[in-house]
């Protein structure tokens, strides 16, 4: 039986949602249809501080980045979201449990949480795919909390979640399943055979699987950086024809808010538009599963793209 959600985007494909983005769901106003090769482009950290949500909100004016991933119990975040609503832009939460929450006042028990959590998964690289027990009560506090904030401050539950040095996918939150099933949740990053081991790339593989399971995803996800060279991002580029395709970004980098605000990813050589609105044009939650296929087309991209980047 199709939920809720599923609902919402078959109407995003066929062309007719009127959901407003500023409270929380994405919206397919105005933008290109699934014939139109386009690609999402989501900037982290909106609402973090005032430098970032602006530069943020200048590459969205332009045109150059498709939502906003916010920050909620930081210093810019109820300034962030009132602009979210005046403006349109289309924002999801960005699940935090490393930087300390910099909001005035914020609970004492909150923060006190989010130590602990923070003291843990910064203790070693490899401490976001151990379970810790012991931290049970603490990740599934914090999460709640800035769910809840989200809709305090957009009007609604997000329908999209990511999270800050995609701790989103720390092994806590995904074998406690404190993420809401079926809203989007970012998926690891994708990376060809030369650039993982082969462990590591299987790993991913079966953690986006059990995503995919209770979650809507893209078919790829990849970092902007680095801009250079332009054959790397031709290559991304080029999936977005067929594929879901996110890029992440953050403009308060100098390099990447220069790269946007000059439309950089429009001189790549590759027909492609930046989605407005963070939409999943296919939204067909099987193939985000990594299938044969898709595993396929990542070898096959990679593949590519390396040629490419020689014969530049």
């Amino acid at each position: 039986m199709m939920n809720t959600h599923q609902h919402e985007i078959l109407k995003i494909n066929g062309g007719w949602a009127d959901e407003d983005p500023a409270r929380g769901r994405s919206s397919a106003d105005g933008a290109p249809g699934p014939a139109v090769a386009a690609i999402l482009v989501n900037a982290d950290d909106w609402g973090r501080d005032t430098v970032t949500t602006d530069r943020s909100l200048e590459c969205h004016r332009q045109g150059a980045i498709s939502s906003v991933s916010a920050m909620v119990f930081m210093e810019d975040s109820e300034r962030a979201a009132g602009i979210a609503g005046l403006d349109r832009v289309d924002a999801g939460l960005h699940l935090n449990f490393t930087l300390s929450f910099s909001a005035q006042p914020c609970s004492s028990r909150l923060m006190g949480h989010q130590e602990r959590i923070s003291r843990f998964l910064r203790m070693h690289r490899l401490a976001r795919f151990a379970y810790h027990p012991g931290l049970a009560d603490s990740f599934e506090y914090v999460v709640k909390a800035q769910l809840e904030e989200f809709e305090r401050l957009y009007g609604a539950p997000p329908n999209r979640v990511d999270g800050h040095d995609h701790m989103h996918l720390c092994t806590n939150v995904i074998r406690q399943e404190l993420l809401p099933a079926g809203v989007i949740v970012r998926r690891n990053l994708s990376f060809g055979r030369s650039e993982k081991s082969y462990l590591n790339r299987a790993f991913r593989r079966r953690q986006d699987r059990r995503l995919a399971r209770r979650h809507w995803m893209t078919d790829f996800f990849f970092d902007l950086q680095p801009p250079e060279p332009r054959q790397r991002l031709a290559g991304i580029l080029e999936l977005a024809a067929r594929f879901d395709v996110e890029m992440e970004a953050h403009p308060i980098r100098d390099d990447e808010y220069r790269f946007l605000m000059d439309g950089g990813l429009l001189r790549c050589g590759v027909k492609v538009a930046v989605s407005r609105g963070y939409m999943l044009r296919f939204g067909n939650s099987d193939r985000a599963d990594c299938s044969p296929a898709m595993a396929g087309e990542e070898m096959r991209w990679a593949r590519w793209n390396q040629r490419r980047a020689k014969s530049g």
